[in-house]
């Protein structure tokens, strides 16, 4: 790693040139801050990593992971694209370096939808569902951890070593991105390649042919993983303009031409990554869906037929669309409702970020704007964050800040500019927030799904808050049928259970209280918060009628009837 006093950062005399060289410190010093940034890189992305891989091997898959470890597994056996045609292939890609890993029977004949083929594969197949999954998860986590040091090389870009220790400590005590980075699913991935795109675009201001098609590349990774990126493609194509505009040249005309060649080169690099996804998959482009692809319309339509991606992109586009359609139900502060708000993501991350986050991205994103020396800084760390948001909280579903894990990521990069302001109170109102966010993250281990702040009670309160993904995605199976073995073996267990996992592979035997009359529900009923969340009628009369007993995982309550 670069001598930390080597680095440079935003010079407060300039704006952003390099700060001039401080005082030597005497080759003692010199050498321990060497050895000392490395070392808590090295302890805070060992602890992330554990966290990550502790929560990876102990829950069983969540909704959407059938789906994408089947899908990779069909991309790996039949080398075409036929399934889950509404995410593009890269991140599936990725989950599929850890399929092969595993090395799974692979039943490709099977008729169906793309839910059920995953279900095949982990459950119907003889494949142990524990193995396939959590080497379907390690790619993720370690492309998570990679994005750690994005997160680090950014903030020592900004604001110097101590301003990347506190970035790199937040986004690794973050406990959104710890849950979401160790499951096999594209919210994280897509999130750190716009992330890294957008750092890699800070440094193209220096140097526009070195990180200008890089930049593409990561812009086209993220897009070529979850199509919610898109909205970041005009918004970083016009910052490289931007970027290289601020490189200077001698005249403005040939500026502008410059600018215009720059955003040119980032668009053209992320078209190129996208083909190129797909073509790693089917070098043949062969395109034959398995499922509907509804018809889209109007301005929609236009844009999906102009898009300049392969024909399953833009049918993966209107698949898009047509689940934007659909009638959600979204749970909010114990209200239940169809349809979408467009409040919802900003409250829902109001729970679940973790406080010192909260207050130190606000302080940092403050300072971006009004601190002479960190404003270059906004186009880079704060527009894309916003933007996206925006975007969004446009949607129609309802589902989770996975929709906006992006938040906490580039709250962290705003959040390491704190540091640098001459405020006698920084560095230690600082270093405190950020203890407060460990020690925040280490309470609610290994539980970070349903991860809430201490203003809304913690974890074992998010249920009453929020629902679905936020809470109770399906992924405390195992950990159900655990307990099931340990407090209450012999007893008749009635099960509602909210997830793509097959009780019966863990060995729960329970049947459905909602196939019978509601008289004959004796012994344990068992409910997922996402499904009590929901309830309605005869289900929520069973649940009113019974007494809590026991909760596993903070997402799935046990009553005694």
């Amino acid at each position: 790693m670069m001598a930390l006093e080597q680095h440079s950062v935003l010079d407060p005399r300039t704006g952003g040139g390099p700060e001039r060289p401080a005082p030597d410190a005497g080759p003692p010093r010199r050498a321990a801050r060497r050895l000392l940034t490395p070392l808590l890189v090295a302890v805070l992305l060992a602890q992330m990593a554990a966290a990550m891989v502790t929560t990876a091997v102990q829950q069983t898959p969540t909704i959407d992971e059938p789906v994408y470890v089947g899908t990779a597994a069909d991309y790996l056996h039949e080398h075409r694209v036929r399934l889950n045609p509404e995410h593009p292939p890269l991140g599936k890609l990725l989950v599929a370096v850890g399929v092969a890993a595993a090395g799974p029977h692979v039943d490709t004949s099977l008729p169906g939808d793309q839910g059920r083929f995953g279900r095949h594969l982990l459950y119907e197949s003889g494949n142990d569902p524990w193995r396939v999954m959590l080497w379907a998860r390690l790619p993720v986590i370690a492309l998570t951890l990679l994005f750690g040091l994005v997160v680090f090389a950014f903030a020592r870009d900004l604001a110097g070593p101590v301003g990347a220790v506190v970035a790199l400590a937040l986004y690794a005590f973050s406990p959104d991105v710890i849950a979401h980075g160790s499951l096999a699913t594209l919210d994280v991935p897509a999130a750190g390649f716009v992330l890294t795109s957008a750092w890699l675009l800070w440094r193209a201001r220096r140097r526009p042919r070195r990180y200008l098609p890089l930049a593409g590349l990561a812009l086209g990774a993220a897009v070529a993983t979850k199509m919610s990126a898109l909205p970041a493609v005009p918004l970083l194509a016009a910052t490289a303009a931007w970027a290289v505009w601020h490189a200077g040249a001698p005249d403005r005309r040939r500026a502008a031409a410059r600018a215009v060649a720059g955003a040119a080169v980032v668009a053209l690099a992320a078209v190129a990554v996208v083909w190129a996804s797909y073509l790693a998959v089917d070098p043949r482009l062969r395109w034959s869906p398995g499922q509907h692809i509804p018809a889209v319309h109007g301005l929609r339509g236009l844009l999906v037929r102009l898009l300049p991606f392969p024909e399953a992109y833009r049918d993966g586009m209107r698949v898009q669309f047509g689940l934007e359609n659909r009638p959600w139900q979204g749970f909010l502060f114990g209200r239940l409702y169809t349809g979408s708000r467009w409040y919802y993501l900003p409250a829902a991350l109001l729970v679940k970020t973790p406080l010192g986050l909260l207050a130190l991205g606000a302080a940092g994103g403050v300072a971006v704007l009004a601190v002479r020396r960190l404003r270059p800084a906004a186009p880079y760390v704060l527009l894309p964050a916003a933007v996206l948001l925006a975007a969004a909280m446009h949607g129609s579903r309802d589902l989770g800040t996975r929709y906006a894990v992006f938040v906490p990521m580039f709250l962290a990069i705003a959040a390491g500019c704190v540091p640098t302001l001459r405020w006698r109170w920084a560095p230690w109102t600082t270093g405190a927030l950020v203890l407060f966010v460990a020690v925040s993250s280490l309470r609610t281990y290994p539980y970070y799904l349903p991860y809430a702040n201490e203003a809304f009670g913690g974890p074992a309160r998010t249920h009453l808050r929020l629902h679905d993904s936020n809470v109770d995605w399906g992924q405390d199976l195992g950990r159900l049928a655990d307990r099931l073995r340990e407090r209450y073996r012999g007893e008749r267990i009635w099960l509602v259970y909210k997830g793509s996992g097959v009780p019966s592979s863990y060995g729960i035997d329970a049947a459905d209280p909602r196939e019978v009359p509601a008289r004959e529900v004796r012994g344990l009923l068992v409910v997922s918060d996402s499904a009590a969340a929901k309830a309605r009628g005869e289900l929520a009369g069973l649940i009113a009628s019974s007494r809590p007993v026991d909760e596993v995982g903070h997402s799935i309550t046990i009553y005694r009837r």
